[in-house]
């Protein structure tokens, strides 16, 4: 596995049962820009589209939220996350990183809110913006 530093581009995701939020972001600006959900059937996307994506952005590395109840353990929907990142790495052969995304859905509506003015009406976006704060929260958290 390549060391973080020799990590420039990552993409992240924003895992859900019927949408899967995805963004791409970059290492040296650490920022991160959110790309088109894609929407999932129990969880699983059409995978093409996947590979398609990283066709188009060539990532170094996968980073996957993993949902945690609020005092660290885990749920249901955090080990279909960790299978899901699992696949990533399986089908793609890329390193897959994961973190805490507690509460990511929020802070995008929350963050949505802020930039637009107004309350998020509908899920549209939520979960790409959740996957650029999940970015952004894994290169904070992993600076050499």
């Amino acid at each position: 596995m390549p060391e973080q530093k020799d990590i420039m581009t990552l993409m992240g995701f924003d895992f859900g049962t019927q949408k899967i939020g995805i963004a791409i972001g970059q290492q040296l600006t650490q920022t991160a820009s959110a790309l088109p959900e894609l929407p999932a059937k129990e969880g699983q996307p059409q995978w093409q589209t996947v590979a398609a994506l990283i066709d188009e952005w060539q990532p170094d590395a996968f980073v996957v939220g993993i949902p945690l109840n609020e005092d660290g353990t885990e749920n249901a929907l955090s080990a279909r996350a960790r299978k899901f990142g699992n696949r990533l790495h399986g089908r793609f052969g890329l390193p897959l990183f994961t973190i805490n995304e507690h509460l990511s859905s929020y802070d995008a509506r929350d963050q949505i809110q802020q930039y637009s003015g107004r309350a998020a009406k509908s899920n549209r976006y939520i979960d790409s913006v959740a996957a650029v704060l999940i970015l952004e929260s894994w290169f904070s958290e992993s600076k050499p």
